[in-house]
């Protein structure tokens, strides 16, 4: 398989333009990236759509939540962009408003489970009784049961999700970090030969790459390691 198609690089910068220098650094290394709030608020949505239309795929994470009726509204819109990928919080209620509005297209949703930002204790003060480990394996059922398309967690909890979801939803993760790389706001991370291994379907890297003296050449190694992981 290729490597390519599970990769995902993270575009988060602070304008489009060096989000365009580092689409045209990456060239052809690179078919997939995510755009996020950064980006999305300065211009990050039409060069989602231009993206998309020169071939890109794009994993566009607005983690939605609200009200039934505003999730379907936007998910109609979202399909119209082109976008590969959509974010929105593991809710019940907002997941099954998405899956239907959805339905037909190949917007492919995922379901945020936990921010690989947080760890139990994070939890523990935003007032939920879980752990990290339990509340993601109950998003994950819960996303299952709503019919998405995968959910984004972290890869140290690939393993266990992917036996909860089978082979075949996608098992999205951020919080990849090559060996020796630092570690930046996140908590729970793994390299992308880990992640793999664990089940995860497709891995979100930015910072190691976007930041890199050489994006280019960072990009390929993590390609790499990915494609000598069995990908």
């Amino acid at each position: 398989m290729d490597a390519r198609k599970s990769l995902i690089v993270g575009l988060d910068v602070p304008t489009v333009a060096e989000a365009e220098t580092l689409v045209v650094t990456l060239g052809d290394d690179v078919l997939f990236y995510k755009i996020g709030y950064q980006l999305a608020f300065a211009g990050g949505l039409e060069l989602a759509r231009d993206l998309a239309k020169s071939g890109k795929s794009i994993f566009l994470d607005m983690k939605l939540l609200d009200i039934d009726n505003t999730i379907a509204s936007a998910v109609e819109n979202i399909v119209k962009m082109g976008m590969t990928m959509l974010t929105l919080h593991a809710y019940p209620k907002a997941m099954a408003a998405a899956v239907a509005a959805a339905k037909g297209s190949d917007l492919c949703l995922l379901g945020v489970t936990v921010l690989t930002s947080m760890d139990d204790q994070d939890l523990i003060h935003a007032g939920y009784n879980h752990d990290a480990a339990s509340l993601v394996a109950l998003r994950a059922k819960q996303a299952k049961d709503a019919g998405m398309g995968g959910i984004v967690c972290s890869a140290q909890e690939a393993a266990a999700v992917r036996t909860i979801l089978g082979p075949d939803m996608a098992v999205v993760t951020p919080g990849i970090r090559p060996a020796g790389a630092d570690k930046g706001d996140q908590k729970r991370v793994m390299t992308p030969a880990q992640a793999l291994m664990a089940g995860s379907s497709h891995l979100v890297v930015a910072r190691p790459i976007t930041r890199a003296a050489d994006p280019k050449a960072a990009a390929q190694a993590i390609l790499a390691e990915m494609q000598a992981a069995g990908v």
